[in-house]
């Protein structure tokens, strides 16, 4: 009485494994979803609802176009996630991993931008820099012509203190000089007349 309990707890195990391996296959597959790629540059070419020419058409896409694969794929056809949000499928050989040539200008275009944009920063700092060093130069100038007026200005000033002291010193030797002569006079002319009165003193006595 117990078999076909028991052969049904089998058969429910047995699908719960089916079901979980399900389950991971799924999961797997999801996550490959949405790898990005791109149509290759040969020509614009039909997208078409499923895989395969006998499904409808639903657009086309321009070569270079970039894309996200869903990592989907039947009857040498990928399914494709375009420009405009539309899950559609393309035929796998125009579907490639490298980027298109219109992205590889257009990178190429604008790293060259960037360039041109970071030469004319680097040219108007230059520029800066070399104001700046035409200022300074310019500062440089005068400082040097300043310091040619100031050293000749102390030139002129000690000069000035030489020709003062010149005359100083020949000031004080014509003072010295009068002096001595009249010391000398004095020296010679008191005596005499100390001797001239004595004597008139002594002729009255």
């Amino acid at each position: 009485m117990n078999s076909p309990i028991l052969h049904l707890k089998k058969l429910i195990k047995r699908n719960i494994i089916s079901f979980t391996v399900l389950f991971l296959a799924a999961f797997s597959v999801q996550a490959q979803e949405n790898q990005q790629g791109y149509i290759s540059d040969d020509l614009t070419i039909f997208m078409h609802s499923g895989p395969g020419t006998n499904y409808r058409i639903v657009g086309t896409i321009n070569a270079g176009s970039q894309i996200q694969t869903t990592g989907k794929a039947s009857n040498d056809y990928s399914e494709i996630i375009d420009d405009k949000d539309r899950v559609t499928w393309v035929e796998t050989k125009y579907v490639t991993r490298q980027p298109g040539l219109s992205f590889v200008v257009a990178d190429l275009e604008e790293k060259l931008a960037s360039i041109y944009g970071y030469k004319d920063q680097l040219d108007g700092e230059l520029n800066g820099l070399m104001n700046d060093l035409n200022l300074i130069k310019k500062e440089e100038s005068q400082l040097q012509t300043e310091l040619k007026q100031v050293k000749q200005a102390l030139e002129q000033t000690q000069n000035k203190l030489k020709g003062q002291d010149t005359a100083i010193k020949k000031e004080w030797f014509f003072n010295g000089a009068i002096v001595l002569g009249l010391g000398l006079i004095l020296g010679l002319v008191l005596p005499k007349l100390f001797t001239r009165r004595r004597a008139s003193m002594d002729n009255w006595g």
